[in-house]
């Protein structure tokens, strides 16, 4: 709460700039939900959070880690529940940064979600190395009830299988598959559950919003359902483009997930403003494109981004906010891969080196016109 007008400017530079402060936004004694923020104004809609990495969990970076408190009610690790991370040794586990993470959000009344449980990258080595079903089946049941019962009542949402499908909707060539055969994905989800029943349990995945991928995903979420296992939300991971998907296949998607009796989450949202290889396929991580490294057609934004690409940037973002409340029945939660530009994956992948404009706030943690593109939105009640 502010409690004097002392505190203004130094809270106006941090969040907003000098030049956007106004008696409207910040004034004496003003209760904390009423403070203009992403999480006051979809309140009554859908959770808004982002994904926060180790320093931020560890509240290292005092500009992002304000943000995160005063703009989210939710947030995702980037990395630090990730098997190589959480789990790198048979029977070692490494809780320090996932207690802390958890810790974090428990403090700030955060939903908090885990991600992710089970995912072939990022994948602790000796995973890789096992050859006997029943080796495999002993690690992924330990690892899933080693994780999911120490947070039990304290992670709300669970992504519990990422990125198990091909852009066919066929069921992905991955180590699980190999080893422990189709039904490894089912296998998960009721062990999640047995570990934590009253958590929400996910299927995540990404390019959702393309036809043919998106049917292997219903295919799959409603064989799960039939099959007795608990499937409470499908994620969208939203790696988006200024362009691309179309409205109207985004549309399309949430609609056909909330028909299998699920609610709907936007995971990873971000919308790069930069060129990407032809050959890309989604969000990919082990893609290479290292021939484009140094480019100059590929990284054309290197110290700003022009003010034409700016309004873009917060045209998509508010179109793409529009679609939600429109739907906000049927969505639960949209999750911003990442809190400041500065912080962003894409600036990194798929090209090494380039730098990316793909979120709410800069590089200075200021709110961008794309922040207040979605403010400008009038928030609908339920």
């Amino acid at each position: 709460m502010i409690k004097s007008f002392k505190t203004i400017p130094f809270f106006c530079v941090l969040f907003f700039g000098i030049t956007n402060c106004s008696k409207n936004i910040y004034r004496k004694n003003i209760q904390p939900d009423k403070i203009v923020s992403l999480k006051n104004n979809f309140k009554n809609n859908f959770y808004v959070g982002a994904a926060i990495n180790e320093n931020q969990i560890l509240e290292k970076e005092i500009g992002s880690n304000s943000i995160i408190k005063k703009e989210f009610n939710t947030i995702s690790p980037e990395n630090s529940l990730k098997w190589m991370f959480i789990h790198p040794k048979p029977n070692t586990f490494n809780f320090n940064v996932a207690d802390k993470y958890v810790d974090f959000g428990i403090k700030n009344k955060m939903h908090i979600v885990g991600h992710t449980l089970v995912w072939h990258a990022q994948l602790a080595d000796f995973m890789n190395k096992v050859t006997e079903r029943s080796v495999m089946m002993n690690h992924m049941q330990n690892h899933i009830k080693k994780v999911v019962t120490r947070y039990k009542g304290k992670i709300n949402t669970w992504d519990v299988v990422n990125e198990a499908l091909n852009e066919d909707g066929t069921l992905r060539e991955s180590i699980f598959l190999k080893i422990l055969g189709n039904t490894y994905i089912e296998d998960a989800f009721k062990l999640a559950e047995k570990a934590d029943p009253n958590a929400n349990l996910a299927y995540n995945d990404y390019n959702l919003c393309k036809p043919k991928k998106r049917k292997g995903a219903i295919r799959l979420v409603r064989q799960l359902k039939q099959n007795g296992a608990k499937v409470n939300e499908v994620g969208i991971q939203a790696h988006w483009q200024l362009n691309s998907p179309s409205i109207k296949n985004i549309e399309e998607s949430i609609i056909a997930f909330s028909k299998l009796g699920v609610k709907v989450m936007f995971t990873e949202l971000d919308i790069s403003v930069l060129p990407n290889p032809w050959e890309l396929v989604g969000a990919e991580v082990n893609q290479n494109f290292e021939k484009f490294e140094g480019d100059e057609k590929m990284n054309p934004y290197t110290t700003s981004l022009p003010e034409t690409v700016k309004n873009k940037l917060a045209k998509r973002y508010q179109d793409i906010f529009k679609l939600f409340l429109k739907h906000e029945d049927k969505i639960s939660r949209v999750t911003f891969w990442g809190v400041t530009d500065k912080d962003s994956w894409l600036n990194d992948w798929p090209i090494k080196g380039r730098r990316n404009y793909p979120l709410l706030f800069d590089r200075k943690n200021q709110p961008k016109k794309a922040y207040h593109s979605i403010l400008d939105l009038k928030s609908v009640s339920k």
